[in-house]
């Protein structure tokens, strides 16, 4: 299958090293480290003179968090692990070769790609797949000063390490990984994992600076954000887990990495920015983008205006949306996050929108998501309705999420009636507009009255009439009005069959009345 699970450390134990300047002052190096639940635990104390912690402090390498120490968070749908299972990538068995060479003889690893093309998992699952769970993992803040690192090595006794610097332009420089300091690593075995990006690379490589010393020799693993076919066929087969199964089947052309990674960062966003001082406009965007996305509509972009236009469907959240005009809130909700995508992405057609796919998955995966407006589903079938397929599969979507909540929701019944009306499923139409009307809808009864009178089935026709009209439905009064009419002149007919002279007079006279030609209502 290519795949191989990464472990949490059972009691969350890491260990960080690094200096830090705020507020114009420096502060001492610190060392976090320990038992913690939600959270690091950061100690400022005395520390050796090197200012890093003693190997016999660094935890062994398989309880070490790998989030902590630069891995992306992916998106958790339920009580998963953080992270879900790895999928093997094309150039793995290179890594891991040069992996287990470096814990012989020390060296530098390096995996090079784009941003969020998974970087920092690949490393990090070569480090674990390669290395023995008993070598000690040290993991050092960027800017944190190296230069006591072979002292602190030379102590370690029959302890096998490891140094991992992720995005290692941050730990280049003369305080940090020089030539002479990686050359020491290699004289003490000590392999380095790092990882950079493309253009960090590029810069640091070929741009002429001192720093690029450190680099030459070194023959990266390159990393692509798009996968091969290969590499998606092995994440197919490991979409048992949801989060790679809506990787697979919705990433696009954004990458499969950058979609498990970008999307927490997007629902974050855009969850925060509801606030009436944040925007709740552009929020109130996304959120419709979303949500014709959760019916069915898939990745079909509509016009900015029609976003716009259903944002009435949202209330009390739509009366925020005058304080944020409309352009800054599409301009926001549009804007490029990590170089990769917007909330809204745009479409083929100028100035129509969709949601990305992480979102729109997020809020189905979500329990506390809030739920589509009644409305919307309508309108989702109006977006689609040159789409035979995809009208199928906005009705499925409504079967699916709204006929388990109907029972005693005379609107929801409604709504779905109205939805099989309009894919021309009269007898389901039908049935839920009795549904509907059976739990208390008035328009529904209405609805249902008049397709009853209309079969010829007076008496149940009047009994839902009756309840529309008493409600306060006008065309159901008039309906009622003329169905009564009718009744009564059949029955006056038939008493003037009775040789009741008067009787027949009165029934020529609602005839003429109602226009009712005589004997056309049945009982």
């Amino acid at each position: 299958m290519g795949v191989a699970e990464d472990r949490e450390a059972p009691d969350g134990t890491v260990v960080g090293v690094g200096n830090s300047v705020s507020g114009g002052g420096f502060h001492a190096p610190v060392v976090q480290t320990g038992t913690f639940s939600g959270g690091v635990h950061t100690y400022y104390g005395p520390q050796e003179p090197s200012g890093l912690p003693p190997v016999a402090d660094w935890p062994q390498v398989d309880r070490a968090d790998p989030i902590a120490f630069g891995v992306r968070r992916t998106r958790r749908i339920g009580d998963e692990p953080p992270l879900p299972p790895y999928v093997t990538r094309d150039g793995d068995a290179v890594l891991e070769e040069r992996v287990r060479t470096a814990a012989r003889s020390g060296g530098l690893v390096l995996v090079t790609g784009e941003p969020l093309s998974g970087k920092s998992r690949t490393a990090w699952a070569a480090m674990r797949t390669t290395l023995p769970v008993t070598t000690r993992f040290l993991g050092p803040g960027a800017g944190t000063d190296l230069r006591g690192l072979p002292a602190v090595l030379r102590g370690r006794g029959e302890d096998r390490c490891v140094i991992w610097l992720d995005e290692l332009e941050g730990h280049l420089g003369e305080h940090g990984l020089t030539p002479a300091l990686l050359a020491e690593l290699v004289r003490l075995r000590v392999p380095v994992i790092a990882t950079m990006s493309d253009g960090a690379y590029d810069a640091h490589r070929f741009g002429g600076q001192a720093r690029a010393r450190v680099l030459v020799g070194i023959d990266p693993v390159e990393l692509s954000r798009a996968w091969t076919a290969e590499e998606q066929e092995r994440l197919r087969e490991a979409s048992e887990d949801r989060r790679l199964g809506d990787a697979y089947h919705w990433s696009e052309d954004s990458g499969i990495a950058a979609f498990l990674a970008v999307g927490p960062e997007l629902w974050d966003e855009w969850w925060w920015a509801r606030r009436p001082n944040a925007h709740p406009h552009g929020h109130l965007l996304v959120r419709v983008a979303m949500d014709l996305a959760r019916c069915g509509t898939d990745d079909t972009a509509v016009p900015s205006s029609l976003l716009r236009e259903l944002c009435a469907l949202y209330e009390p959240e739509a009366a925020q949306t005058a304080q944020e005009p409309f352009a800054d809130a599409l301009a926001w909700a549009s804007e490029v996050r990590h170089g990769v995508t917007g909330m809204l992405v745009p479409g083929e057609e100028s100035d129509t929108w969709r949601s990305f796919a992480s979102l729109h998955r997020d809020a189905v995966s979500r329990p506390d998501a809030p739920p589509v407006p009644l409305g919307l589903w309508l309108r989702a079938l109006e977006v689609v309705q040159e789409d035979p397929e995809l009208t199928e599969l906005v009705v499925e979507c409504a079967q699916s999420e709204l006929e388990r909540v109907a029972d005693g929701r005379p609107e929801v019944g409604l709504v779905l009636g109205r939805m099989y009306e309009a894919t021309g499923e009269a007898q389901h139409a039908e049935d839920w507009f009795r549904h509907s009307a059976d739990a208390g809808g008035v328009e529904a009864a209405g609805i249902v009255g008049r397709a009853l009178a209309n079969r010829g089935q007076v008496v149940p026709a009047i009994t839902y009439l009756e309840r529309a009209a008493e409600a306060g439905d006008a065309d159901a009064r008039t309906d009622l009005v003329l169905l009564l009419a009718d009744r009564a002149v059949y029955w006056l007919d038939r008493l003037g069959d009775s040789g009741d002279e008067g009787a027949q007079g009165v029934a020529d006279m609602l005839r003429a009345l109602v226009k009712t030609p005589p004997d056309t209502v049945k009982e």
